[in-house]
């Protein structure tokens, strides 16, 4: 079966991973319908790609393929673009799909500096984001590799970045400024950018959707709690804060990051703060700060694991194992400094909307979910146990969990990054749709 060139690949690139799926345009554009402009064909993932054997993983949906879903080690692959296409290869052979059918690739790109909209890759767009790379060295590498690659195997598909960074740009600048030198900061772009911006812009919709409420009269507080973790204020369907700033690894801890610390603290743990430790991807480097405050903190650095389910285990145990006690109760504690300032900063819960979580663990973690919404009962919230329990159950894209005295729901959105850059993509006018 041959397929019209008008396919859309959305590709998410990690340090270690690559998330795709491949899209088709159902000829709805209108921006604000609340039917989808694309129907997902196909997801795949690659992980492990930093330390192989690399495990890549199939899904599709029928009539396109005989293989619906897939699953394995693979060998051969080293990093990100050999892994792209160990993926194309794959496609070809086991799908009825052609790479050629591919139009559009829309790359998720972390760091976007001061664009506040997507953008077609072009040698001075390219140039841009790697210069913008040491601002987020762990995060851009990746992204740059792989647009490089579909540069070189897809030159004939519109290759389009789209940064996380963007949606943050209505972040004001009593907010977004920090007190130091101002011309020295306006020369390196030195300011708060945040980050997760597709995820939060893929809630927004959602969410707004599920309360019957315009985007533009639309406030919430949103946890995106991943290995990666912030949140998010929206006010009138626009960010007004969130919990990262100049790169990803302020705000809130991760996985392997720090979070926000003393900035002194590093040169207390190290003397060799300032010196370059390795190349994070092609010629982007780190320094030996970024390396332990990005790789080598967070609740791993506690826990001794980087799996949460495991510290929920653990910290659930009778009695309670101390590491993963102190790790859960270190990020509980984190997440309600953010909340208890993002109620404020909207007036209050009365002006509130919803209470969102998301992200791995946010969607997962009934007892986090629980533990947060515990320490917001001051704050008129309850929890509905038996709903909380029952998430993975759940039928659609949002589930509401609980509710405050002034109606404001408590709800856990299944975001997806991958689907709101095709769906941008195919509502946009600008990239030859």
């Amino acid at each position: 079966m041959r397929n019209s060139r008008n396919l859309i690949l959305s590709l998410n690139a990690g340090s270690s991973s690559l998330k795709i799926s491949i899209f088709r345009p159902t000829g709805l554009t209108d921006s604000i319908s609340t039917e989808e402009p694309v129907s997902r064909l196909l997801n795949a993932s690659l992980s492990n790609l930093s330390s192989p054997p690399v495990h890549f993983s199939f899904s599709c949906n029928a009539p396109i393929s005989h293989t619906q879903e897939f699953g394995d080690e693979i060998h051969g692959v080293r990093d990100h673009e050999s892994g792209f296409e160990y993926f194309l290869s794959f496609l070809q052979r086991e799908t009825s799909l052609e790479k050629d059918d591919i139009a559009h690739v829309c790359h998720r790109v972390v760091h976007g500096g001061d664009y506040s909209g997507p953008v077609l890759i072009s040698e001075e767009s390219y140039h841009h984001i790697e210069s913008l790379s040491d601002l987020a060295p762990l995060h851009n590498g990746a992204a740059l590799t792989v647009i490089k690659a579909c540069l070189k195997i897809l030159p004939a598909s519109n290759s389009i970045a789209y940064f996380d960074s963007s949606f943050h740009a209505t972040i004001p600048a009593h907010i977004s400024t920090y007190l130091i030198d101002t011309e020295i900061a306006k020369q390196k772009n030195l300011k708060k950018y945040g980050f997760h911006g597709l995820s939060y812009e893929f809630i927004l919709r959602t969410v707004a959707q599920h309360l019957s409420k315009p985007i533009s009269e639309t406030n919430l507080i949103v946890m995106h709690l991943g290995a990666g973790a912030s949140v998010c204020v929206i006010k009138d369907g626009k960010s007004l804060d969130t919990s990262m700033g100049l790169t990803p690894v302020d705000g809130l801890p991760g996985a392997t990051r720090s979070g926000a610390i003393d900035p002194s603290l590093i040169f207390h743990y190290t003397s060799a703060a300032g010196k370059i430790s390795h190349s994070a991807t092609g010629s982007v480097h780190v320094t030996e700060a970024e390396d332990i405050l990005n790789r080598r903190s967070g609740w791993e650095a506690v826990a001794g694991t980087t799996d949460f389910g495991e510290i929920v285990h653990g910290a659930f145990l009778h009695p309670p194992l101390h590491k993963y006690q102190l790790a859960f109760d270190i990020f509980v504690d984190r997440i309600i400094n953010y909340l208890g300032s993002y109620f404020l900063k909207l007036g209050g819960s009365a002006h509130l909307d919803a209470l969102v979580f998301s992200g791995g663990i946010g969607e997962r973690s009934k007892e986090l979910r629980a533990s947060v919404i515990e320490r917001c009962e001051c704050l008129g919230f309850k929890l509905d146990a038996r709903a909380n329990q029952n998430v993975n159950k759940a039928v659609g894209n949002i589930l509401e969990i609980g509710k405050s005295e002034g109606g404001a729901k408590v709800l856990v959105c299944n975001t997806d990054e991958q689907l709101e850059m095709a769906r941008q993509c195919a509502v946009s006018k600008g990239f030859g749709n």
